[in-house]
C-alpha cells in the first residue's frame, strides 16, 4: 500500500511510519520539517498546511492518515488537496469532541462541542474540541464515505513528549512516597501509541470508514490497577498515598496538568468512554505493565532538559517534586488531627 502521513515524527506519526514500514507498506511524510528525519526508505517532503501545500503536488496514495489537523480550513484544504489522488482517508480526531464529559459510557453517537464563532482558529481548552469536530466534517466533506473518524483518548506509550504517562512511570519507578488523587476505584482510560499505530494501519489497509472512538483498555481500569501495572513494568517500589479530591482542589492542585489523568466529580466522564465499536473493528491492547516497561526505557535516557524542550506548555506543568511533598506534609499532618480529634 502506497501511504501518506501528515504529520511530523515526534509520537503519533513516528509509531504510525515504524508501523506502516513493518507492514511492508511504501510511506511519504508530509511535515514542515521540524521534528526528526524519517528513516531511510520514507519519502519525505517538506510543506506547509497553511500555504505550502505544493510539496504534496503529483503521486497518488492508497489512504492518507492525518494526525496533525486542529483547524478545519487547514483540513479541508489538505484534503482537497489530494481529492481524485488518494484512495482514503484517515482523521485523527479526539474523544475531547464530545460535548459533555460528565457522562460515562458516550460513544459515537453522543453530541458533540459546537463553538458560536466556527470561524475561529485559536486552539485553546476551550475551543479545541469543538475545532476537532469541524475538523472531522471537513476530512468527510472532501472523502464522503471514505473517511475513518479516530478519537482517540489519552495516546501513552515510547517518545511520549507531554510528560502525562511518563509522570506516573518515573513516580512508580522509585521507591518514594507518591500523592495519588482520589480513590483507587476511579477509572481511567489510556491507549498505547503503538497499538493506535498498528490498528489505523489495519483501516486504512481495508478501507474501513465511520467514526470510531480509540482508547482502553477492553474492560475498566480502576486507578490503583493502573499505578500496580505500571509498578510491576518498572520494577518499582513506590509508596502510595491517596489524597482527598477536595483537598487538592482547596490548594489549588490543577487536575489533569498538575496531576495527570486525574478528572475529578462530574467531568469523570472523560475517562469512561465506550470503545465498543472500536474493538469490533479489531483494536487490540498490549498489557499496561508492557507500555510502562518501554515508556521507562526511553525516558529514563533523556535529561531533564530534554523533558522541557519539547512542550514547555505541557512538559514541565506536573506537580514538582517539592509541591508534592509539602502537599503531602499537610495531608498526614490533617489525618493525624482527624483521628486523635
Amino acid at each position: 500500500m502506497k501511504l501518506l502521513i501528515l504529520g511530523g515524527m515526534r509520537f503519533t506519526g513516528r509509531a504510525l511510519v515504524e508501523a506502516g514500514l513493518a507492514r511492508g507498506h511504501r510511506i511519504t511524510l508530509f511535515n514542515r520539517g521540524r521534528s526528526a528525519a524519517p528513516p531511510a526508505g520514507v519519502e519525505h517532503r517538506i510543506g506547509d498546511r497553511d500555504g505550502g501545500l505544493a510539496a504534496l503536488d503529483g503521486g497518488t496514495w492508497d489512504a492518507v492518515i492525518d494526525t496533525s489537523g486542529y483547524v478545519p480550513r487547514l483540513v479541508h484544504a489538505s484534503a482537497e488537496a489530494l481529492a481524485g489522488r488518494a484512495g482514503h482517508y484517515t482523521f485523527v480526531s479526539s474523544i475531547s469532541v464530545y460535548s459533555d464529559s460528565s457522562a460515562a459510557g458516550q460513544d459515537e453517537t453522543s453530541p458533540v462541542q459546537t463553538l458560536k464563532d466556527e470561524t475561529t482558529e485559536e486552539v485553546t481548552g476551550e475551543t479545541y474540541g469543538g475545532l476537532k469536530a469541524l475538523c472531522e466534517r471537513a476530512a468527510e466533506a472532501v472523502f464522503p464515505g471514505r473517511t475513518a473518524i479516530v478519537r482517540p483518548g489519552l495516546i501513552v506509550g515510547p517518545h511520549d513528549y507531554t510528560d502525562r504517562f511518563p509522570y506516573w512511570v518515573r513516580h512508580m519507578a522509585g521507591d518514594a512516597e507518591v500523592l495519588v488523587p482520589g480513590t483507587p476505584d476511579a477509572k481511567t482510560q489510556i491507549i498505547d501509541v503503538r497499538d493506535l499505530a498498528e490498528w489505523m494501519m489495519r483501516l486504512a489497509e481495508s478501507g474501513t470508514g465511520g467514526v470510531l472512538n480509540a482508547t482502553g483498555p477492553d474492560a475498566p481500569l480502576g486507578f490503583a490497577d493502573f499505578l500496580e501495572s505500571i509498578r510491576e513494568g518498572v520494577s518499582g517500589r513506590a509508596r502510595l498515598t491517596w489524597v482527598d479530591e477536595a483537598f487538592l482542589l482547596e490548594r489549588g492542585v490543577v487536575p489533569w496538568n498538575e496531576l495527570p489523568l486525574w478528572v475529578p466529580g462530574a467531568q469523570s466522564g472523560f475517562l469512561r468512554t465506550n470503545v465498543a465499536r472500536a474493538i469490533a473493528a479489531g483494536l487490540t491492547f498490549r498489557p499496561l505493565a508492557e507500555t510502562a516497561r518501554d515508556t521507562w526505557a526511553w525516558d529514563s535516557k533523556r535529561t531533564d532538559a530534554e523533558r522541557r524542550a519539547p512542550s514547555a506548555s505541557l512538559v514541565g506543568s506536573t506537580l514538582a517534586p517539592e509541591r508534592e511533598r509539602a502537599l503531602l506534609i499537610e495531608w498526614h499532618a490533617r489525618t493525624r488531627a482527624e483521628s486523635s480529634g
